[in-house]
């Protein structure tokens, strides 16, 4: 039995900024002891970045935006660490000088976007003589259920954790399963506002590239809602200085209708996108396939997090709390960091 007093179940965006924001607030008198666990290796959620031969890609968020002081304050220490930088003020969609600038910077991270992942780690541990931090990966949570006025929560190992307050910051539907899963009750309200969000598929390739690519200034092409929604040279971005990568992005109704293919008819569709902007004897060395089924929330909740009725504290967040993309995630996870009690 691993004991503690705030257990969160997903260390991405929100996760991670819901344990940083909880050990920072200066209201606090006695530290609460933090586990945060995730099924996968390595932290982060979509902020996700991948290895391809002698190359590197981001797979998942691609860059983020701010438009509020609460991350700003996050972000102009990275900025000052030179962890990340502005990438663009816009994308081109493809055509001949065409852009979509629209004044907010883009970021991108040094070497990938998993190193914010990381830094909110570090942050985490700067802090472990005032409030302990247990991170465990590859602890796949798979239910939980009220215990006295706490939780239990069970992993696919067969670990248990009790804690006094619960996040759950995967996708609503999975949320949902873990509860039931465990035999917790929510209330009607509470289980149709979790019902109702909804999010769309992405399917993502990563490609490394023998020769050069002629993608538009900065590096990168946007078609919001068109079947192949981005394209990004990894280089030119900063993250893949020793190799040309090219990340892919369907849109979400072809990842949709494509979710389930084999990689190779995945890939063959995606390349397709590519081939307009390889300079002659440009080849593809190498490919990479990788599914993310709730990638984009597509019907929000208008707070950014809920609390979860009639049961011990239970806070739910993510992207599709409050607002989307990788600001969204963080404003919910601080969000939550702020709401847990002492």
């Amino acid at each position: 039995m691993i004991e503690t007093d705030i257990l969160i179940i997903g260390a991405g965006v929100c996760g991670l900024m819901a344990a940083v924001t909880t050990i920072q607030r200066e209201d606090r008198v006695n530290a609460s002891r933090i586990t945060i666990v995730d099924k996968n290796h390595r932290v982060g959620g979509r902020l996700a970045t991948a290895r391809i031969g002698s190359g590197r890609g981001d797979q998942g968020a691609q860059f983020f935006t701010v438009r509020d002081d609460r991350f700003r304050a996050h972000v102009d220490r990275w900025l000052d660490e030179q962890l990340v930088r502005v990438w663009s003020y816009g994308w081109s969609d493809g055509s001949l000088y065409a852009t979509d600038e629209d004044g907010y910077p883009r970021y991108a991270a040094r070497g990938g976007m998993e190193r914010l992942g990381e830094r909110l780690v570090a942050e985490l541990k700067e802090k472990e003589g005032t409030a302990p931090v247990d991170l465990r990966l590859n602890a796949r949570i798979v239910a939980v259920s009220p215990d006295g006025d706490g939780w239990r929560a069970t992993d696919a190992n067969g670990r248990t954790y009790a804690a006094r307050s619960l996040v759950i910051t995967a996708p609503a539907p999975l949320a949902l399963a873990l509860l039931d899963a465990g035999g917790t009750n929510l209330t009607a309200d509470d289980r149709e506002t979790l019902t109702r969000l909804n999010y769309a598929p992405c399917l993502c390739g990563l490609f490394q590239v023998d020769g050069d690519v002629a993608l538009p200034e900065p590096g990168a092409i946007q078609r919001p809602g068109a079947e192949i929604s981005w394209i990004a040279d990894n280089r030119r971005k900063g993250v893949s200085p020793d190799a040309t990568v090219i990340t892919v992005h369907a849109g979400p109704g072809l990842s949709r209708t494509h979710f389930d293919d084999e990689d190779a008819q995945v890939s063959a569709r995606l390349i397709q996108a590519i081939q307009p902007y390889l300079v002659p004897g440009a080849t593809i060395a190498a490919s990479q396939i990788r599914r993310w089924r709730y990638a984009l929330p597509l019907v929000l909740h208008p707070e950014r997090y809920l609390r979860a009725s009639k049961l011990p504290p239970l806070y739910f967040g993510g992207d599709a709390f409050g607002g989307p993309r990788v600001e969204g995630a963080a404003l919910s996870g601080m969000a939550i960091g702020r709401a847990l009690k002492k």
